[in-house]
């Protein structure tokens, strides 16, 4: 029997064929018309499986998908805050994800984002484009890492990733868990647990590495950021929703805080007049952090064998599991 495999962000044929690559015979694959609605009804109407990077799958799509046969849902990547995973679990669909699989990309690029603030790289390249010479005034705010307190917000796999980078820095790593990690492993991340009122006020660079969840949404706003260190930075590679955006860009603009960098956004792609955009101290990606050449076939083949694991009737690593 053919398995109906349909990943639900439209991709162009080119991308369809690399991925077909990795499927086993008995596999078939298509995708999405668009991201509109009824064409992500229509997509995932018959499908055995559905792959998701940042479509969300409704629970209309899960009844729909469900009612036709839809086994399980497979996110491309590690965050799963828009799957309905009620819905998965009322008709019985699974869902899975590739934990830990992008946690050295964004940790990465959360590096890079703080090293491009302290370091006003992208002033300095945006200046010269513009045939300005700013190293005068750009000294004034340039900032070493080296020493610095940095409180990471969340340490799953991303944020350990990130703390063993900042042990080259002889950082001050803290952060916040509602786990806290080993003694043992803290010695080895050199990092140590505080709570998240210490983290904000004693931070010089707050990086975001938790969940979107009712708790956390906003959690980063005009109150919270009013306790932060003037002159401190704000790095989110995790989910837009963490962060007011609204309040993040007048406290960079009135100067609180030195500068922010944000990889992630509530809406995406975002609008050509989006809040962030021309604010000269705020950094902005296109949502790029988990997003790696190099891992691309170690990761596809992490989510093929995932379904196909389901399609044989046993049951896929626990680690990848979410119903």
């Amino acid at each position: 029997m053919v398995s109906r495999l349909v990943i639900l962000d439209p991709m162009a044929q080119p991308g369809l064929d690399k991925f077909a690559q990795y499927l086993p015979e008995d596999f078939e694959i298509a995708t999405s018309r668009s991201r509109e609605a009824a064409d992500q009804i229509e997509a995932i109407t018959g499908a055995t499986f559905v792959i998701t990077a940042d479509v969300p799958v409704t629970a209309a799509m899960m009844e729909a998908g469900a009612a036709s046969g839809l086994k399980a849902v497979q996110k491309w990547g590690v965050g799963y805050d828009n799957i309905d995973l009620e819905s998965a679990r009322r008709l019985g669909v699974r869902v899975l994800r590739t934990t830990g699989s992008n946690a050295v990309a964004v940790a990465e690029t959360a590096l890079a984002l703080i090293l491009g603030l302290q370091r006003n790289i992208i002033p300095g390249h945006v200046g010269l484009q513009k045939g300005l010479w700013l190293k005068r005034s750009l000294s004034e705010t340039s900032m070493r890492l080296t020493g610095k307190t940095v409180g990471l917000v969340g340490l799953g796999y991303i944020g350990k990733q990130l703390a063993r980078l900042l042990r080259g820095f002889d950082c001050d790593v803290i952060y916040t868990k509602r786990t806290p990690i080993s003694a043992e492993e803290a010695r080895e991340l050199r990092a140590r647990l505080v709570t998240l009122d210490e983290l904000i006020e004693t931070s010089d660079v707050i990086s975001l590495h938790c969940a979107l969840t009712e708790e956390t949404a906003n959690m980063i706003n005009r109150e919270s950021i009013a306790r932060m260190k003037k002159g401190s930075i704000l790095v989110n590679t995790a989910r837009g929703g963490l962060v007011n955006e609204e309040d993040l860009a007048e406290a960079v603009e009135s100067g609180h805080l030195r500068g922010a960098a944000v990889d992630v956004f509530p809406v995406e792609p975002i609008a050509p007049d989006h809040r962030f955009v021309g604010v000269e101290r705020i950094t902005i990606t296109p949502h790029i952090g988990a997003i790696a050449a190099d891992t691309y076939a170690t990761n596809v083949q992490r989510m093929v064998h995932n379904l196909a694991c389901v399609a044989a009737g046993t049951e896929p690593p626990e680690l990848d599991v979410l119903v």
